[in-house]
């Protein structure tokens, strides 16, 4: 057993990050009553004493990354010199996109934006101005800043791992800055934080999922919602992605990524064909225009002194800030995993505008769709609609025929039923490479283990919450993305540190100099000790 802990784990983060997640699953199921308490005042507390953190915080992720685009550092590939990508353009954002958004878009796509229309957390709702301001708070959550969230922590672990030659694990971001302590216990730290930031991450997307699969079920063949059917759907999609699990990154994940981004487009599209296609093209336009105008009043409003605008803060903007910086770990890892061989500049530039245009098309079809519906008096469900059915009533909204509806429901439901699969492939992958010590290519076993951990989470999680497991769902996000929230910033400093290294030593090696040998950073290492360090750390692996 110790020989296996050894070879196969990082025994420190395996164990200890293991020990405590069944504790949480023991206790949730135990004491279901006093977590369900708990978790309002988590999300009360951190709204009031961290919601400004959150807030600057991830503005200023965003600037970050933004101003890496106009760096001399944007040309440094991620890997040697002479690296390409593994994966192509299409397969990498395939991968990305499904991995980072996915079940969140299917289950807000409707909902958000009708919500924002009829309350607002500003001025009075069901008017042109609640409708312009509805959509500008959807790509508020969705565009922008989610994604420069995801790309610090994907492009810092590429850079360890792939330029620096460092195992694949969070700790070794820091290298620049705390030494050969990354492999003592403050790395163990931060690793262990980053496993408890996706695992919670994740299993608010599974849960979320579970409950849109059993509300589009609700629409299609009538079975009711309730707690105790979601449970079913974890375990059977869970046993999906086991058997992704199995295949590997090449023939599971990438595969059900690809397929699930055609029935995506194929679902945009048909609303789009179907729905009042016009309104649609005008709206992506000024839709866009708007979220630029007001994007630096939207990114620090507080709404300090608004109660109502505070609370509504704590349930949409704080919620999503802390799952994002959550599932930062789990998506960041991954597509720096699939991203090696691009330059920065490729990284940031794909990972920021291709998803945020993505999304945008996705909101405007189906947000202002429905918005449009009920502006013209055609939507009278939608306002009332709950959250995890908003979108299979925008299908009957439509009257497109009881056919067509129960087709773009069924496909729905398969496409929420992907992005769970792919979500927790992906997601075992990344615990895993978290718990193993870095290694990107972790046995099938100890993944298919972590899936499993992972959906036991998410179930206890809705057991948790009851009736109100939406909550339980956002409480358990917002909790693991304050630490993580100071991890991320710390990794902002040492990723800038590193790069500076790495431009003093090609700078070197461009223009040898003996003299400049005494200049090089204090822990900087040569491009032949990178090589070395790469070829020996391969060597371990296999």
């Amino acid at each position: 057993m110790q020989e296996y802990l050894r070879r196969h784990t990082n025994p420190p983060v395996f164990l200890i990050s293991g020990a405590v997640i069944l504790l949480f699953l023991l206790i949730g199921i135990t004491f279901t009553d006093s977590v369900s308490g708990a978790t309002g005042a988590v999300i009360g507390f951190i709204t009031t004493y961290f919601g400004w953190f959150y807030i600057l915080s991830v503005t200023a992720f965003l600037i970050f990354v933004v101003s890496l685009l106009f760096t001399r550092f944007g040309k440094i590939r991620l890997g040697p010199d002479d690296s390409r990508p593994e994966f192509s353009t299409f397969a990498w954002f395939a991968m990305l996109f499904t991995a980072g958004m996915g079940i969140g878009l299917v289950f807000y796509g409707v909902a958000e934006p009708v919500f924002h229309f009829t309350a607002p957390p500003v001025g009075e709702g069901g008017t042109e101005a609640a409708a312009d301001a509805a959509m500008n708070y959807t790509f508020y959550h969705w565009l922008l800043h989610p994604w420069a969230v995801y790309i610090v922590f994907g492009l810092a672990l590429a850079y360890a791992g792939f330029r620096r030659g460092l195992p694949f694990r969070p700790a070794s971001i820091f290298q620049p800055i705390l030494g050969d302590r990354v492999n003592g216990p403050i790395g163990h730290t931060i690793d262990i934080i980053a496993v408890f930031g996706t695992i919670f991450g994740l299993a608010t997307s599974l849960g979320l999922g579970a409950q849109q699969i059993n509300a589009g079920l609700g629409a299609v063949f009538g079975v009711e919602q309730e707690i105790g059917v979601q449970v079913m759907l974890i375990v059977a999609i869970t046993a999906i992605a086991g058997v992704s699990v199995v295949f590997g990154i090449d023939r599971g994940i990438r595969r059900l990524s690809e397929i699930n981004m055609v029935l995506a487009v194929l679902l945009v599209l048909a609303v789009f064909l179907l729905g009042p296609s016009v309104f649609i093209l005008s709206s992506l336009g000024e839709n866009i225009g708007y979220y630029f105008q007001n994007l630096i009043g939207t990114s620090l409003n507080a709404f300090t002194g608004n109660e109502a605008g505070q609370e509504w803060l704590g349930g949409w903007t704080l919620f999503y800030w802390g799952w994002w910086i959550s599932w930062s770990p789990f998506v960041g890892m991954f597509i720096a995993r699939i991203s090696r061989g691009r330059t920065i500049r490729e990284f940031v530039a794909g990972a920021l505008l291709a998803p945020a245009g993505a999304s945008a098309i996705w909101f405007t079809v189906f947000g202002s769709t429905s918005l449009n519906l009920i502006m013209t008096g055609n939507g009278g469900g939608l306002a009332e609609a709950s959250t995890e059915s908003a979108m299979f009533v925008l299908f009957d909204q439509l009257n497109l025929g009881a056919a067509f509806t129960v087709i773009l429901s069924l496909v729905t439901i398969i496409v929420v039923v992907l992005f769970f699969a792919t979500s927790s492939d992906s997601g075992s992958l990344v615990v895993d490479i978290l718990t193993n010590g870095g290694d990107p290519n972790p046995v099938w076993y100890q993944r298919l283990g972590w899936a499993v951990l992972e959906g036991a989470v998410a179930a206890v999680l809705l057991l948790v919450g009851g009736a109100a497991a939406l909550t339980s769902l956002q409480a358990a996000s917002i909790a693991a993305g304050l630490p993580l929230c100071i991890v991320l910033i710390f990794m902002c400093y040492a990723l800038i540190k590193a790069l500076q290294q790495d431009s003093v030593i090609m700078a070197e090696s461009e223009a040898p100099d003996p003299g400049r040998a005494m200049s090089r950073p204090r822990g900087a290492i040569s491009p032949q000790q990178m090589s070395a360090e790469r070829h020996s750390d391969g060597a371990r692996r296999s």
